[in-house]
Parts: C-alpha cells; sequence; structure tokens
C-alpha cells in the first residue's frame, strides 16, 4: 500500500501501521487530492475510508417518508458528510462525519434551517472499538465453525493410521467413495468460512502485490483441487488415490490461521489499551451556565468562552480559566503527579482532571481537538503510527518475502519431482508447507506492536513520545544537558541580600532595582519585584526601558540612567567592579546570582538572587549515572553560582556564563566530540538546542503538549521522568529487537525446513498442518511478546 501511494505525484510520505490498520499520508494539495490517493489505494487492492465518528441524533417533528427525506438532503450538503441515513419509525438519524470538517453543532443547525429538531442520544459509540470487537466477535465464530467441520474430517481422514475405529461406512479399504466424498463435503463449509482469504489473496496477487492471505489461498486451494482431482480418479475406480486426499490438510491450514487472526486481533486490541484509557478519561458532559441557568449540554456542545460549572468530585470538561471560587484539583490522570493541585481564580485548569472539594465556575479556553487532553491523545496516535528506523529492514524484505516464498515453493516442488524423483503427492505437499510456514505478518507486526505498547505505556508515566524515531534514538543517548532554571531549580528564584555601596541605601537600592524590572519577564526581575512588593516599596516611573538578551536591561529614571545585570554587562560598560569583587565572589559561591546594579556608570550594589534545587534533581542525577549516562548542566549564570548547583546535585560538566543563542552551539560542540546528547529544557528559550540536540526532551509543558522542537514531553516538572523515558526507550528497543530475531529466525529456519532439507537428510517430512500451526504461533507469540511492555516499571 506504502508502495502504491508513494508513486502519485505529490505525496511526500506514506506509512501504514499494520496494528492499527492506518494510512498517515502527507501531500502537496495542489497536484494530488484525497481521491487521487483513494484509488491509489483501491487499485492496490484494499478500500480507504475516512477516520470517521459517528452518531445518533433523535429528530423531532418529521410526520412522513418526505420528512426524512428532508432531513437527510440537508445534512448531506454539508462538507465532511459520510453516510446520513434517517429511520422514520425510530425518527433517528445515523450519520458519519469526519470531525475536524464539521462539528455536531453545525449539523443539529442544518436540521433546524430544515425545519425539524434535532436531539442527542445518550449514547457514545467509539467506533474504532466497535468495528475491533466486531471483527474479534466473527473470527471466533468463523473459527469455531470451522472447527465442527474440522475435527470429524480429521478423524475419518486420519484416525484410521493411529488405530482409531472408524465405522465401516468410512473405511477407506471398504468404501473409498463415501470416504473421499464424506471428506470433500466437510471441506467444502471449512472454505466457505475461510473466504475472506481467497477473495484478499487473489485480489493482492493479481494485482502483483501478493501478501499473506495470497500464499494461504494458493496453497489450500492446491490442496482442495489435488483432493478433488484424487476424489475423482477414486469415483472412476482407481483405488491408489485414497491415501492421497489433501481436503484434511486445507481445512486444518484455514482453521488454524483463523484461531491465529482470532489471537492477533484480541492482542492488538490490548495494544491501544493505553489510547482507549486516555480517551475514556474526558467526561461526556459540562454544566454551562446560561443566562444565569445551569444547563447540562454534550463536551462536543462546548464552545471556547463558555463558562463552566464544576461540582466537587466532577471532571472538568474542558481546558479552561478559573473565574469563581477555589479548589485543588488532581491532574495525576495526566501528569501522573500524585498531590492535587491548588487552584484559584485566574489559575488555568486542564479537561479531563478531577475536581476535589470546591465548587468552581470557569471560562472555556480550549475545546475539542485544542484540549490538552485531545493533543496528548494525538501526539501518542501519531507516535503509535510511525515507525523507527529499526523497522526499515523488515519493511523492505516484507515488500519482496511473498513473492520470492511463492517462488521458492514453486522451485522446491518442481524440484523433488524432477531432480529428486520424488512422487506428485511429495512435491505438492513440500508446495503447500513452504507456502504456509512462511510469515510476513510476523516481520510487519515485530516493530509496530512494541511501539504502540511502549508509547502507550510512557503516556501512562506521563511521558509522551512523539515519534518511533525518538523511542529508538534515546536508547543510545550517552550525555543528557539539563538547562539549569526552571529543569534542575524550581525557576522561582528569591531575593536573599541586597548589598549597598556608600552612595545609595539598601532600601533605594531594591526601590531602583525593582522599579526598573517592573517591566521585565526574567525570573530573577520577578524576583527582585517581588521582594520589593513584600517589603511595602512604592515603585518610581520609568522614562525609558531596553532588555539587553543575556546581559541585563538598561532603564531611565529620574533622569538617572541605570543598568541592571550581570557581570558581562558591568564589564561592557566599563563600570569598575573593584570594590565588590570579593563580595561577589562570596556569594556565587554560595550558589547565589549577583546581580549588579549601577547607576550613571557607577556601581551602587549588588542584589543577591537564588534559585532553589527541585527535590527530585539529585536523585534523577543519580539514576541518570547507573544508567551510565554523563551529566551537563548549561546555564547562563556565572561560573561560580553554576558549580555550586552542580556541586550540590552530582552534575558532571558545567557549562557557565552561555547566552541563550549560544545553548544549541554547546550541544553541538558535544555532539561533535562523537557523542550521543538529549537536551532536556523548559522550552522557553531552549528551543533551538532541543532542536539541534539528538532527543530533545521539554519538561513540565503539560499545558502545552504540543512543543515542537522537542521530541519527548515530560508531563510533570519532576527529572526522574527523564531516566524514566531512557529506561523506556531500552525496554522497547529491546523488545523490538526481540521480536525481529523471532520473526527472522522463525522464518529464517521454517522455510528451508518445509522445502525439505531435513528429509534430504534422512529426516522427517514437514505436515502442510504442522506449519499452519507453527505460522499461526509465531504471529501471536511476537504479540505476545510485545504485550509484556505493560509490565515495564522503571528501575530508580
Amino acid at each position: 500500500m506504502e508502495r502504491a501511494v508513494s508513486k502519485l505525484d505529490g505525496v511526500q510520505e506514506a506509512n501504514v501501521n499494520l496494528a492499527t490498520k492506518k494510512l498517515g499520508v502527507s501531500f502537496d494539495e495542489s497536484k494530488v487530492s484525497v481521491e487521487n490517493i483513494y484509488e491509489a489505494v483501491e487499485k492496490a487492492g484494499y478500500k480507504a475510508v475516512d477516520d470517521t465518528a459517528l452518531k445518533t441524533l433523535k429528530i423531532e417533528g418529521m410526520t412522513c417518508a418526505a420528512c426524512a427525506k428532508a432531513v437527510e438532503r440537508a445534512v448531506s450538503k454539508l462538507n465532511g458528510i459520510g453516510d446520513v441515513n434517517v429511520n422514520l419509525a425510530t425518527e433517528k438519524l445515523t450519520v458519519s462525519f469526519e470531525p475536524a470538517q464539521v462539528r455536531l453543532s453545525t449539523i443539529k443547525q442544518a436540521v433546524e434551517k430544515a425545519g425539524y429538531k434535532a436531539v442527542e442520544e445518550e449514547t457514545q459509540v467509539d467506533t474504532d472499538k466497535e468495528k475491533k470487537d466486531r471483527e474479534i466477535k466473527i473470527l471466533w465464530e468463523r473459527f469455531i465453525i470451522s472447527a465442527i467441520f474440522t475435527v470429524p474430517l480429521l478423524y475419518i481422514a486420519m484416525g484410521h493410521m493411529i488405530g482409531l475405529p472408524l465405522p465401516r461406512l468410512f473405511d477407506p479399504m471398504v468404501n473409498p467413495s463415501v470416504f473421499a466424498l464424506t471428506q470433500l463435503f466437510l471441506t467444502i463449509p471449512v472454505v466457505v468460512m475461510g473466504y475472506k482469504f481467497y477473495t484478499v489473496g487473489f485480489k493482492t496477487l493479481f494485482k502483483g502485490s501478493p501478501n499473506m492471505d495470497s500464499l494461504i489461498a494458493i496453497g489450500t486451494s492446491a490442496a482442495v483441487l489435488y483432493g478433488i482431482f484424487a476424489t475423482i480418479q477414486i469415483l472412476k475406480g482407481n483405488t491408489g488415490y485414497v491415501m492421497d486426499l489433501y481436503f484434511e490438510s486445507a481445512a486444518t491450514i484455514i482453521t488454524l490461521i483463523t484461531l491465529g487472526k482470532y489471537l492477533e486481533a484480541v492482542s492488538k486490541g490490548k495494544t491501544s489499551e493505553a489510547i482507549k484509557r486516555l480517551m475514556g478519561l474526558a467526561p461526556k458532559t459540562a454544566t454551562v451556565i446560561k443566562d444565569g441557568k445551569e444547563i447540562e449540554i454534550n463536551i462536543d456542545e462546548v464552545e471556547v468562552g463558555d463558562v463552566i460549572l464544576v461540582k466537587p468530585g466532577e471532571k472538568i470538561p474542558v481546558d479552561g480559566e478559573v473565574i469563581e471560587g477555589s479548589t485543588s484539583v488532581d491532574e495525576s490522570m495526566l501528569t501522573g503527579e500524585s498531590i492535587p493541585v491548588e487552584k484559584n481564580v485566574g489559575d488555568k485548569i486542564i479537561g479531563a482532571s478531577i475536581n476535589k472539594n470546591g465548587t468552581i465556575k470557569f471560562k472555556a479556553t480550549k475545546v475539542g481537538k485544542d484540549t490538552t487532553l485531545a493533543q496528548i491523545i494525538k501526539l501518542v496516535e501519531e507516535a503509535q503510527g510511525s515507525k523507527a528506523p529499526i523497522a526499515k529492514l523488515a519493511d523492505v524484505i516484507s515488500g519482496y518475502f511473498v513473492p520470492i516464498v511463492i517462488a521458492l515453493a514453486i522451485l522446491s516442488g518442481l524440484a523433488w519431482y524432477l531432480i529428486g524423483k520424488e512422487s506428485a503427492v511429495f512435491s505438492l505437499t513440500i508446495f503447500i508447507s513452504v507456502l504456509v510456514i512462511a510469515c510476513p505478518c510476523a516481520l510487519g507486526l515485530a516493530t509496530p506492536t512494541a511501539i504502540m505498547v511502549g508509547t502507550g505505556k510512557g503516556a501512562e508515566h506521563g511521558v509522551l513520545i512523539k515519534s518511533g524515531t525518538a523511542l529508538e534514538t534515546a536508547h543510545r543517548i550517552d550525555t543528557i544537558v539539563f538547562d539549569k532554571t526552571g529543569t534542575i531549580t524550581e525557576g522561582k528564584p528569591k531575593v536573599t541580600d541586597i548589598v549597598a555601596s556608600e552612595i545609595i541605601t539598601e532600601n533605594e537600592l531594591l526601590r531602583l532595582a525593582a522599579s526598573a524590572e517592573k517591566g521585565s519577564e526574567h525570573p530573577l526581575g520577578e524576583a527582585i519585584v517581588k521582594e520589593a512588593e513584600e517589603k511595602g516599596v512604592d515603585f518610581i516611573k520609568l522614562a525609558d526601558f531596553k532588555a539587553i538578551p543575556g546581559h541585563g536591561i538598561e532603564v531611565k529614571i529620574d533622569e538617572k540612567n541605570i543598568l541592571l545585570g550581570n557581570k558581562k554587562l558591568m564589564v561592557d560598560r566599563q563600570v569598575s567592579l573593584e570594590d565588590f569583587e570579593k563580595t561577589s565572589n562570596r556569594l556565587a559561591e554560595e550558589g547565589k546570582t549577583p546581580m549588579y546594579v549601577a547607576i550613571d556608570g557607577k556601581l551602587a550594589g549588588i542584589i543577591a538572587v537564588a534559585d532553589t534545587v527541585k527535590e527530585n534533581s539529585k536523585k534523577a542525577i543519580e539514576t541518570l549515572h547507573k544508567l551510565g549516562i554523563e551529566v551537563v548542566m548549561i546555564t547562563g549564570d556565572n561560573r561560580r553560582t553554576a558549580e555550586a548547583i552542580a556541586k550540590q546535585v552530582g552534575i558532571d560538566r558545567t557549562l557557565a556564563e552561555v547566552l541563550p543563542q549560544d545553548k544549541a552551539n554547546e550541544v553541538k560542540k558535544l555532539q561533535d566530540e562523537g557523542k550521543k546528547v538529549a537536551m532536556v529544557g523548559d522550552g522557553i528559550n531552549d528551543a533551538p538546542a532541543l532542536a539541534q540536540a539528538d532527543i530533545g526532551i521539554a519538561i513540565g509543558s503539560g499545558t502545552d503538549v504540543a512543543m515542537e522542537s522537542a521530541d519527548i514531553v515530560l508531563m510533570r516538572s519532576d527529572l526522574m521522568d527523564v531516566p524514566i523515558a531512557i529506561q523506556l526507550s531500552k525496554s522497547t528497543i529491546k523488545n523490538i529487537k526481540e521480536n525481529l530475531f523471532w520473526a527472522f529466525g522463525y522464518n529464517t529456519l521454517g522455510i528451508p525446513v518445509a522445502m525439505g532439507i531435513l528429509y534430504l537428510f534422512g529426516g522427517p517430512l514437514l505436515n502442510p498442518m504442522i506449519a499452519a500451526a507453527a505460522m499461526s504461533l509465531s504471529s501471536v507469540s511476537v504479540l505476545t511478546n510485545a504485550l509484556r511492555l505493560r509490565n515495564f516499571k522503571p528501575v530508580v
């Protein structure tokens, strides 16, 4: 399918995930349309269906068939609508639509414009889950029916060989024709049950891209056709063919492979459990305040700006900002943070989190596909649909695998017949065994299933891995660079010391510095402003403000030119630091950041600001050391302050006095040393460095999930999640390697055995029924191994 779609002009990338049965395409709309992509998929022998939502609405006011037609017509005219069906008897409209193109409220409006009223049914349909459950049910029914006919067929065909009693009527020596015809009649229902293998198998074979179904279709068809030929010979009186009927092989192969497909479908369902859990987090309804009244509406109907009421114990429906009341909110389902977070007026809240003890009103800021939860689901789905580079080889082999197997089956069958001078029946056994034992499915499922379970497990731990490539690269990381502020430290600095020169008082120094920093957004500046507010200092109006990135600020107050910033700024402006050299060194060695204040070119004093280290920083760095990873800290702080903090938490290497724009360069220098580098930052000024690193890890950005520059997003501000991400990557890649080893090993050993290599050296010949059982087991074992990842527990 990838090959067929990639051939279209304008398609940049086509990516099929076998485990989820989804195709993702990025394409140029000016060159190729969605319809062209559909056609290409059809030509390859498959059917593409849009990711659609299915809704049932109750229609009020219909009286006759014309009404039903009017509603159907009105809804069909909208963009993004699939099937529209109005049942007059139940007064219900069933509509499938693309949520990205049309909203449910638009559908309701269309019904109202046509003169009727649409009311939502309570049932919420998870179409994907329904489809999967239906597929599992059908496969189970097909297996049971096949088994009901296959068991007696096996008994009649093989029972007498192992001494089991057989009624005289079915004895091949007494009634050869009854023996043959009974087997034929028992085989027909099994072949009918396995019709999918034939319709899909032959269709793809004739389209030139045969698949696993093609192998089964050719193998079992050959067995059935030979059996029919042998039956005709027996009816003609040629009873020598009585031991060469191949019906039981065909029926057993179909039954066993149907069982394998059933087990595979059940396992596949389990791989996407994490997504299902995430989808189930969102509440179905919201209580909106309209004209002073509380109205309960469906969550799909909530719009930005709506005022929503949430009572204790209820789930918060969408993202928003508290406008009334205070409460504590349990956000653990999204961030993994077990302690409830206090929320007051002006605080942001996340949809799907649980309101614990207060009643609040909040204004919706993000709804539908823009909410944090929707973004997380989208990220996890995209990651599960992406491919890891390790899968490329398996993909290439899968593309040529089936034609090669068909060629090998024909060649080995002919070789035994023509060169080995064996009978036609012997050659047919070889031909069928080779076709049936080959398992391209195990190859195709090895990587996507492990990635699905791995990324899903990550989401449970609040670690969002954005792609298969990121998952694979993370296990090779040997150096991790942490940004200091907000990552290793809390990013909430406090003023610790105020040292004034003889030209100014401490209070006046604080007043000038705080007035200057009032317009700044720098955390150190905010700390100075906060200190002044707490001490009740009044602020002076600024005449001029200029930020100097990486250095500080320059302002004019009361005709005085004031500089406030780091040592670099003072050196650049030739301000003498002589009198304060000792003081600034002492403060820096205590892990504090000295901020210099100069008035009209003369140093007026130092305000020292310190940031507290996060409680888990030291533990996280110790865990990374256990994993054999070197830890580097990067900061704009002066070297003394930086090294004081580095010593506190056990950093191996410190890069100090680095300007924000130079962080990416520092990461590149580490890469030039041959290191695989991960960068951990809070994403504000770290974006270029996150993009430069082999893996960018954005931390504590739970409300800004789709951080473009990061490969991994950590929902909590907890550094312990960094080693969790690395360990998860290592476990997943190990699992993928096991899967690929098993899939390749199985096929590499199985196919030669089926070709008769053991028989050549005096060993046994492989029975096609055993080949079918082995083939079914190989897919299931790959899936079972991938599901072991669900037991992943990080080592701390």
